[in-house]
């Protein structure tokens, strides 16, 4: 009795032992040392070592990416007298070597013991794949996001169940639809039903823009033939839709092309309204502000790196201080001798602009420099099928608050009454009392300024070298002109007006051609409005 109760006993612990084992089989093998996968790199040609990777990322062990970011940089080694794979970082006249899965240091080797992994840019295409992959469950949200868009640029069948997993946990609403978007496009390059494929075209579809035309496009050639007239479907579909997004996204960049050009006029517009100069100096004030955003971030990153991403706010004060002192000098030393004389003053600004280029070319040498962007200026952000960068954004606001701040001067100082009393009647304001000629000299001042804060601005997007200015002074009376002299809401209208209407002209003639044809359009324009689109009043002016 004792013996059968005790076969019993054993029989119940087997089972018991048996189940216990079958349901920890799984954690086993997601446990399963990713070591001698590693290793096996050491004797893989280029196909084996893409099939190990994709393995690799299949074990869903997020400690392997480091070992695959080494391997895409060409830091991965392994050692001749056992064959076994380290990362591998140069210590003098060997390497330090570091475990690829722990991380763990594993001595040091001599340069001619181990052997450098090759790589070429097919794998490194699978690397980030199986990286994006292995980072999908990150806790991370902005890792999770990076490792989706990793996905989505190198698609692989590889990732689906891991993206699947992903999915199902994903609480984020932006991330989530970033890996449904990954998971689509690697669907397409596997042996998955017709019916998911269809239904992975249509969701590619359905997030449009350049880049889903370029997925199915790509994924066109090994798909079944019955699939290719959903594909068709799609494209044709999305290139409509597109159509309309180029033409928003024309007129954003016009628009932005125009918030460049207002920077760069509203200065010129102010001294040619008040003064009646041509000023050929006024793109080299641009020119300065520039640079001197350029030395404000030199001193910052060698005496105070913290504040980088205040540099901008830093530079714009001094920038407007330096130009302006440099036009109230250029006024007072040579411009008010030669008012009433226009030929004269021309060529008069026109040499201070080369002396003030050679200066530069002296100073900082003949070759672009280099200006940052602070953190809060730099990437983008797509709007439907729409690129929006950040720079052109906050230079958009900022030229508008330029803007504003010198109609509120303009309308609410005594200043700005006197200046727009010697714009309208130069004699009457100065039988009033009015000293026209320090009115000049700081008007002079003020637009020199304004064209220094311009170059701030243009810093951002634009090369930083002596010829800076060059590139807008035309460009910037052209839209004085067209807006009407001396007319801040002319300036505006005018600035954004060429901009969108360069914009739609570039892509079908040309950049070079496009700029005469508006030249051409704004010479007709004047011949039937001569002070153009918005008139100065007044009986000076009206005489």
């Amino acid at each position: 009795m004792t013996s059968k109760v005790l076969f019993r006993v054993l029989q119940s612990l087997g089972l018991l032992l048996c189940l216990i084992f079958s349901l920890a089989a799984p954690s086993f093998a997601q446990q399963t040392d990713p070591k001698p996968l590693i290793d096996a790199l050491s004797k893989a040609d280029f196909g084996e070592a893409e099939k190990l990777i994709g393995q690799l990322a299949a074990t869903g062990d997020a400690r392997l990416v480091p070992a695959l970011n080494a391997f895409s940089e060409g830091e991965l080694y392994f050692r001749k007298s056992d064959n076994l794979v380290f990362i591998g970082k140069a210590a003098g006249s060997s390497y330090e070597l570091i475990d690829p899965v722990t991380g763990a240091s594993a001595g040091q080797a001599a340069k001619n013991a181990v052997t450098k992994i090759k790589i070429n840019n097919s794998l490194r295409r699978v690397i980030r794949s199986a990286m994006g992959g292995l980072t999908l469950m990150s806790p991370d949200r902005g890792v999770r996001l990076q490792a989706a868009d990793a996905v989505l640029r190198s698609p692989s069948a590889e990732n689906l169940e891991l993206l699947e997993t992903a999915i199902s946990k994903e609480t984020d609403g932006e991330v989530k639809a970033r890996m449904v978007e990954a998971r689509a496009v690697s669907l397409l390059s596997s042996d998955r039903s017709i019916d998911e494929k269809r239904a992975a075209i249509q969701t590619i579809k359905n997030y449009g823009g350049r880049n889903a035309i370029g997925i199915l496009m790509g994924a066109s050639a090994g798909l079944d033939p019955s699939l290719k007239g959903d594909v068709d479907a799609a494209i044709a579909s999305i290139e409509s839709g597109q159509r309309l997004w180029d033409i928003g996204q024309n007129v954003w960049y016009g628009v932005s092309l125009g918030s460049v050009l207002l920077l760069a006029a509203i200065g010129l517009a102010i001294t040619f309204g008040v003064m009646g100069i041509i000023n050929m100096a006024h793109g080299e004030m641009v020119m300065l502000g520039a640079y001197s955003t350029f030395v404000v971030q030199q001193l910052i990153r060698d005496h105070a790196p913290g504040l980088f991403d205040w540099s901008l706010a830093i530079a714009l004060p001094v920038a407007f201080l330096v130009t302006g002192a440099v036009g109230l000098v250029v006024e007072r030393g040579v411009i008010r001798f030669l008012y009433g004389r226009p030929l004269e003053t021309l060529l008069a600004t026109w040499g201070v602009s080369l002396i003030l280029q050679q200066t530069i070319r002296s100073i900082f040498g003949p070759t672009n420099q280099e200006v940052g962007n602070p953190s809060w200026m730099s990437g983008s952000f797509p709007v439907g099928g729409m690129t929006i960068t950040w720079n052109r954004m906050w230079i958009i606001a900022f030229s508008l608050s330029i803007f504003v701040a010198l109609l509120v001067v303009m309308k609410k100082s005594s200043f700005g009454l006197n200046m727009r009393a010697v714009t309208q009647n130069r004699r009457m304001a100065s039988s009033m009392g009015i000293k026209t000629p320090w009115v000049d000299a700081f008007t002079f001042a003020l637009g020199s300024g304004i064209a220094g804060i311009a170059g701030v601005a243009l810093s951002q997007i634009d090369n930083v070298s002596p010829n800076l200015g060059q590139s807008y002074i035309i460009d910037s009376f052209m839209v004085v002109v067209f807006g009407g002299v001396g007319n801040l809401w002319g300036t505006l209208v005018g600035a954004l007006s060429l901009g969108v209407l360069n914009k739609f002209l570039e892509p079908s003639v040309g950049a070079v051609l496009g700029k005469i044809l508006v030249l051409v359009l704004i010479i007709l324009f004047i011949q039937k409005r001569p002070r153009g689109l918005f008139a100065l009043k007044g009986r000076a002016v009206e005489a």
